[in-house]
């Protein structure tokens, strides 16, 4: 599945559009590497994700072409979460 379409359908990221331009902007990291939107995201990978103010790390457990608010949560694995320090 497409990075962006994972953000969106995991709820990481509300919008396709806002996940296509935090990749395409570098902040989204596959298996420690920069990808790009249409970048291929599978079962295992680790996504590390620099949003404002915070840093988030996740394991993907799980794909689904469409998934509820309640299973939303199940598609990943946190593994860390911290501020960014200015």
């Amino acid at each position: 599945m497409r990075l962006d379409k994972f953000l969106k359908v995991s709820r990481l990221i509300k919008r396709r559009t806002v996940a296509k331009e935090l990749a395409d902007q570098g902040r989204v990291m596959i298996n420690g590497r920069a990808a790009k939107a249409g970048a291929e995201v599978q079962i295992g990978d680790e996504l590390a994700i620099r949003f404002g103010q915070r840093h988030l790390k996740v394991k993907v457990m799980d794909i689904q072409e469409a998934a509820k608010k309640e299973e939303a949560h199940s598609l990943y694995e946190v593994l860390s979460e911290e501020p960014i320090n200015h």
